[in-house]
């Protein structure tokens, strides 16, 4: 009998300590914004290190770029990304307060790729191919770019590596730290698998969706550039495999409706905001 009741209170202890450490690592990291993005979020491991490990598949990301001739660094193309880049990077502080500390990078590759994103702690990637074949305006630039970086504020890959973590399909990403520089490239690949490989979630997409559009009217282009980027992309995809831009990203017709629904939150910060100089 003792020995029993010694077993029941080691098991509600352990409960509690289990209950008490999914509590602990649940989080929002982000503040709503007008567009009222509000979830809580399970996270296991730090905004540190999937940054450092993200930031390691970045660099590789560009050192193969680079070799292979491809990696664009000056030009109208890039200046561009750029000028599109520096105004919606400020509106990130909307969101979170930290990202004024991020080491902020943009890297412009030319391939003929529909896709972009946006590593942890503020590392953006643009292909030519997605620019090119849907022949973008500044606002629809500004409406992809806002997604991507959306997914970094919402630190969407460091809560699907935590999700990984939670049943042990990625490893000890803490083991990369210490390791050589060869095992850490390793473990970075592998986070990068999960931030940008496997598809998101609805919650997440819809999450991106929503703080992009914020972004983008924030920085004093047209939100209706998202809409009209779902349109071409639909339209690009018919009758054809689907582009690497939607092999991770759900419907696009239910996305039109949800940015449609969106706007009347979003419309009155694009009145307001100061507009580009010029805008293609």
């Amino acid at each position: 009998m003792v020995a029993r009741r010694y077993w029941r209170q080691r098991l509600r202890l352990t409960l509690a300590l289990a209950t008490l450490t999914l509590l602990s690592a649940c989080a929002n990291t982000t503040r709503p914004g007008a567009v009222g993005v509000n979830r809580s979020q399970f996270m296991m491991i730090s905004s540190s290190e999937v940054n450092r490990l993200s930031a390691i598949s970045y660099n590789e990301q560009n050192k193969k770029a680079k070799d292979k001739n491809v990696l664009v660094t000056s030009g109208p193309m890039y200046e561009r990304l750029k000028v599109i880049a520096n105004r919606l990077i400020p509106h990130t502080q909307e969101f979170r307060d930290d990202t004024r500390d991020w080491d902020w990078q943009l890297t412009l590759i030319d391939a003929p790729v529909l896709n972009a994103t946006c590593a942890p702690g503020g590392k953006i990637t643009f292909y030519t191919g997605i620019i090119n074949q849907l022949n973008l305006s500044d606002d629809e630039i500004a409406a992809i770019m806002g997604h991507e970086i959306a997914h970094a504020l919402r630190e969407h890959g460091r809560e699907r590596v935590s999700q990984a973590m939670a049943q042990n399909l990625v490893v000890n990403v803490a083991m990369a730290a210490a390791g050589p520089y060869g095992s850490a490239v390793s473990v970075g690949n592998q986070v990068a698998h999960y931030v940008f490989v496997l598809p998101n979630s609805r919650d997440n997409e819809s999450e991106a969706d929503a703080i992009g559009l914020e972004l983008a009217a924030r920085a004093g282009y047209n939100p209706m550039g998202a809409v009209s980027v779902w349109e071409k992309m639909i339209k690009a995809n018919k009758g054809k495999s689907s582009p690497e831009f939607l092999s991770t990203h759900p419907s696009g017709e239910t996305r039109i409706e949800q940015l449609t629904a969106l706007m009347p939150a979003v419309e009155p910060l694009y009145k307001v905001a100061p507009k580009p100089s010029t805008n293609k």
